[in-house]
């Protein structure tokens, strides 16, 4: 063995001592950092792309529910049933919905705000035991008792003897003049979520103007009510899916194109049970349901059988509405100028005068506007004077009777 000089040199007894290997990984921490995010990103893109869930995107929604118990068993069950048990839901399964005589409170929760929204569903004889906040919503004043027939959310509207609740519910106008003039229709929809707006539409718009209402509120049938006392015709805002579903999302019970039309029609008769006394539906939101066919058909044809006209808003170009309507003989009417959508007075006053000009031209001119405090103003004042300038305001339904005449 070959000593060298510094081996000659070292203490008897003691070893050299030995430099530690370091162990080298053959990537850095930023290479391996990229590649797990690499590995991540694409098994988020392959469940995006191969999950064919099409109610991904629905609304969850958390139920309470109290079942009613025997007297003999009330002190026994207390553990098993009715307090207040939570199960949570999504709404790709339909809810189990309330037999006669059950009374279901279901706590929507929106899946892309949080917000909150207590909805009672089924009937029953809650209110004669003084529990009328878990009864269906109650059948309102001045209601023809022979327009209702009974679901099992509560009461919807149908047409029978010879009358149409289009007809029986549409506000007064002098249809004989509205034929020989020119003639304006503006819809207030989104009431009904907001007692403040909702008043303030009620109260300070003219009659003549046609109030559109969601479904939605703690109790939207006590203001659609109030307008109707106030004398003028109501429409139902019903919610349907936009090309931007669900982050854009109308609410619970929304009508998709996913669904079958079984199942739309049992949503609708949610929608159409929550109020009474509408003349007619209109969609809220909705420019990819409206706009497909195999979805929209049984719509229209329900409004057919029901004696409820349709107002299509006009926000989507591609609505096959017009056409199925004509087809059912549905009374049908469609928005031509948003009023506010650009919520200034200055912006307000130009589409108002658009509107003005749209009438001198064809006949008949529609506009929507929401209830914002700036619409309302401006609404307002602009219908004072608009007689004087050869311009009669009359309610949709009117608007709507004149252009199926012309």
């Amino acid at each position: 063995m070959t000593e060298t000089a510094d081996d000659l040199s070292a203490p008897l007894g003691q070893d050299k001592p030995r430099r530690k290997r370091r162990l080298r990984l053959p990537f850095t921490s930023m290479q391996l950092l990229a590649v797990l995010l690499g590995l991540f990103l694409v098994t988020f893109a392959g469940f995006a792309i191969f999950n064919k869930d099409p109610l991904g995107g629905e609304p969850m929604s958390r139920i309470a529910i109290n079942e009613p118990r025997p007297a003999e068993k009330a002190t026994d069950d207390k553990s098993a049933i009715g307090q207040g048990q939570e199960t949570k839901h999504e709404t790709k399964e339909a809810p189990k919905q309330a037999a006669p005589g059950e009374q279901k409170t279901i706590t929507m929760i929106d899946g892309s705000t949080g917000a909150r929204r207590d909805v009672v569903i089924g009937g029953g004889d809650a209110a004669d035991k003084g529990e009328a906040a878990s009864a269906p919503p109650p059948v309102m004043t001045g209601i023809n008792p022979k327009l209702l027939e009974k679901s099992r959310y509560g009461m919807i509207p149908v047409a029978a003897d010879g009358l149409r609740p289009f007809n029986v519910y549409a506000a007064d106008a002098d249809r004989a003049k509205a034929a020989k003039m020119p003639v304006v229709a503006i819809v207030i929809g989104g009431l009904g979520v907001g007692a403040a707006k909702t008043l303030d539409a009620i109260m300070k718009l003219p009659p003549a103007v046609t109030l559109a209402f969601t479904p939605y509120g703690s109790d939207p049938g006590k203001l659609a009510e109030r307008a109707r006392a106030q004398r003028h015709e109501i429409f139902l805002q019903i919610p349907m899916e936009p090309y931007d579903f669900p982050d854009n999302d109308p609410g619970p019970q929304t009508l998709l194109t996913s669904l079958s039309p079984d199942q739309n029609i049992d949503r609708l008769y949610w929608h159409l049970s929550r109020m009474q006394g509408y003349a007619g539906l209109t969609n809220f939101m909705g420019a990819r349901f409206i706009a497909t066919e195999p979805a929209m058909q049984p719509i229209i044809r329900e409004a057919a059988k029901r004696g409820l006209g349709f107002f299509d808003d006009g926000s989507s170009p591609r609505s096959i509405a017009p056409q199925a309507a004509a087809n059912q003989a549905v009374p049908f009417g469609k928005g031509d100028i948003a009023i506010d959508a650009v919520p200034t007075a200055t912006e307000i006053d130009r589409a108002l005068n658009k509107l003005e000009s749209a009438a001198r031209e064809r006949g008949i001119a529609v506009g929507t506007a929401s209830a914002l405090p700036v619409s309302i103003e401006r609404i307002s004042a602009w219908t004072k004077t608009l007689g004087d300038r050869g311009i009669l305001l009359v309610p949709l339904t009117t608007a709507m009777l004149k252009s199926k005449s012309s």
